[in-house]
């Protein structure tokens, strides 16, 4: 399963601004999208979540649904997030089908090699820095943590940086072995920076792919 580099977390005051925010990372170039929503019925979170399906299979994006893998398996989403406190991947995998993926969230070594075990097709690790998109923030990583977490892990899993992450952020992020980034501010202020992430990410890979052939 080949995981996207570049994930965008959607963002919005109401359902229907998430909604449109990912219509707009779509419509610039996003290759998956995840549908965050919080503190919303499962009927709700269920509606919105099938409009998110009909607009990303327009743009042939995939979409990952934040938490609930019951909504995830019911909208054939192509995959679901699992945070610390949401349902255990190893349970989830018994309800999803064999094709949808399962992303988790770290916050330490620990948490990425409990995260491995359970056989997650990828892992969010962060913050990078201090961002205001979540409540109870655990302690910034910096460039730093990622470098000292990466070096131990040596894993096949794709981890990617989540943070307050800019663009003038990507060069040395990858240097730290990370495989991508999950962004959400910084997207949501300009919808064009997906193709500057983009172009940054694949600029790195190009150059793997050059070194391996020399």
């Amino acid at each position: 399963m080949i995981i996207p580099k570049l994930h965008y977390i959607s963002q919005g005051n109401t359902p229907k601004e998430h909604l449109e925010n990912i219509q707009k990372a779509c419509s610039s170039g996003a290759e998956l999208v995840q549908l965050r929503l919080k503190n919303i019925s499962e009927k709700k979170h269920l509606k919105w979540s099938q409009e998110a399906r009909e607009i990303t299979s327009h743009f042939q994006t995939r979409l990952i649904i934040n938490d609930d893998y019951k909504i995830a398996k019911t909208v054939k989403a192509d995959g679901v997030h699992l945070g610390a406190t949401d349902a255990d991947p190893t349970l989830a995998r018994t309800h999803l089908y064999t094709w949808q993926m399962i992303g988790g969230s770290a916050h330490s070594l620990q948490d990425c090699e409990a995260l491995i075990d359970k056989e997650v097709d990828y892992i969010s690790l962060g913050p990078f820095r201090y961002t205001t998109t979540k409540e109870n923030i655990p302690a910034v990583l910096g460039l730093n943590g990622y470098a000292a977490i990466m070096d131990v892990l040596k894993t096949e899993t794709p981890v990617l940086a989540v943070g307050g992450i800019t663009t003038a952020d990507v060069k040395d992020l990858l240097a730290t072995g990370v495989s991508g980034l999950a962004v959400s501010g910084e997207i949501n202020r300009d919808f064009n920076t997906i193709k500057l992430f983009n172009e940054l990410l694949n600029a790195s890979s190009t150059a793997e792919k050059r070194h391996t052939f020399e």
